[in-house]
């Protein structure tokens, strides 16, 4: 079965509006970025934890620590995949003890991936808060997880795929949607 590009969902400047926003948002929620951290989750939400970090920084000129956290062994499916997971880094140097925890991920899909994320992290400390920000929110939970702050809601079929590409992986700029 071939795997063909559907639509372009967002390109360069669409990302980068989007995260504007989720970072205003993330300010909006919390009052300012006092006892803020950001920990991105193994890969693509750990770039966009660090570019969000970047627009608060804009924003309010303070720095927002940002952690990367790695949740494969914490996968509900490590039995069931063809292949297994390559594990990668988790590096959180602070402490999350009483501070607001924004989880940060590139898509959401089923809610599996933040339920792992959200086991890993409690590893590390009881944070008083944690909230989730994810560029694409694309429906299909399984699970009762949602995203407190969303750059694009898209609405996609179960056979349809969605891929973000960034440029700290050496890539397009580019939201896509891919179709069986």
């Amino acid at each position: 079965m071939s795997i063909k590009e559907k639509a372009l969902i967002l390109d360069k400047s669409g990302i980068d509006r989007a995260l504007t926003r989720v970072a205003h948002e993330i300010l909006e929620k919390n009052k300012g970025a006092r006892d803020l951290v950001l920990v991105g989750i193994q890969r693509g939400g750990v770039h966009i934890a660090r570019r969000l970090s970047a627009r608060i920084r804009e924003i309010e000129k303070v720095d927002v620590p940002v952690g990367s956290l790695d949740i494969t062994m914490y996968r509900d499916d490590l039995d069931t995949r063809k292949s297994q997971p390559v594990p990668q880094a988790t590096d959180i140097t602070f402490d999350i003890k009483e501070k607001a925890i924004v989880l940060v991920d590139d898509v959401i899909f089923t809610g599996r991936t933040i339920r792992a994320a959200l086991n890993s992290i409690m590893d590390y400390g009881r944070p008083r808060r944690i909230q989730l920000a994810v560029l694409v929110d694309r429906g299909h939970r399984e699970l009762p997880i949602r995203a407190d702050f969303v750059g694009k809601n898209l609405p996609t079929s179960a056979r349809e795929k969605v891929e973000v590409s960034l440029a700290e992986d050496g890539l397009e700029e580019k939201v896509v949607i891919f179709e069986e």
